[in-house]
């Protein structure tokens, strides 16, 4: 008892991962909901991936990891371009072989960096305990650039999920709108890296907006649910680590995945007792 009441006198050192995570839930959700509704659940996967080649990058020839993050998700976006117009291999057979390769390529630049000792741990699973005020700042003015730009790019983007020819014959242009969404998406791994590392940064993108999915009942209602879900993974996830001396990144993915799971059961029991009602049609 008397270590939890020190624990919880403590709790002022998690404000700044506090910040953090909450940002990075608000920017991931609006985000997840597209790679929901586009199926880009296995590009969001790679982009992951190729993240850890751009830590690799950036140590080796001493440049910012967050600048070399993005340039690896751009270099992802465009090889994935251009490969699927030269080649017959689908997309998901494309995005895997693109994937493993960076990844791989990421772990031998790390494993050959001369007389430097890497976290391989905090860049898989993230280290959000260890986040600056520095840190905090950057992802704030990341979270406002992008939060405009989705605001300007949400009718477009909505536009192209519903009917991407319908919406070019519209006047949309689709390849600069969708090219704007993956960036987008790069500069939100590259700042989520910190919460919950390369290889669960996908979760945080997917499992919050696939539980709005199962509530909302406009695009809107679902971004701002996949947030909302988003951050009280994050709190509950900060907790149980603090607590339960957890790692942080995998406890935001258990709490988030707990959360799906209770909303499939809510769904399911719902959907019987509906139609188990008298006079109620199947």
């Amino acid at each position: 008892m008397t270590d939890f009441f020190l624990g919880m006198a403590d709790l002022h050192i998690l404000l700044l991962p506090l910040l953090a995570g909450i940002g990075t839930a608000l920017l991931a959700g609006p985000l997840g909901c597209f790679v929901v509704w586009q199926r880009m659940a296995y590009f969001g996967e790679s982009l992951s991936h190729s993240a850890l080649l751009g830590v690799a990058l950036g140590l080796w020839f001493k440049l910012p990891p967050t600048l070399t993050v993005i340039g690896a998700g751009i270099l992802l976006a465009l090889l994935l371009a251009g490969l699927q117009q030269r080649s017959h291999f689908s997309s998901d057979t494309l995005l895997g072989i693109l994937s493993h390769t960076l990844l791989a390529a990421g772990l031998v630049l790390l494993a050959a960096l001369p007389d430097l000792r890497v976290d391989l741990d905090a860049l898989l699973f993230g280290d959000l305990l260890a986040v600056s005020a520095s840190d905090v700042v950057m992802l704030s003015v990341l979270l406002a650039v992008l939060s405009v730009c989705l605001w300007r790019l949400w009718q477009p983007l909505i536009a192209i999920t519903v009917h991407e020819e319908l919406a070019s014959a519209e006047g949309v242009n689709v390849p600069r709108v969708r090219t704007a969404l993956m960036l987008m998406m790069a500069l939100t791994v590259a700042v989520a890296m910190k919460v919950v590392g390369v290889l669960l940064m996908t979760s945080l993108l997917i499992i919050p907006a696939a539980i709005a999915q199962r509530y909302a009942r406009s695009p809107e209602q679902m971004a701002w649910i996949a947030s909302a879900t988003g951050v009280l993974a994050v709190i509950g996830g900060l907790l149980l680590s603090w607590f339960a001396n957890s790692p942080v990144g995998p406890s935001i993915v258990l709490l988030a995945g707990i959360f799906f799971l209770n909303a499939v059961v809510v769904h399911t029991m719902r959907e019987h007792f509906s139609n188990s009602q008298p006079g109620t049609r199947v």
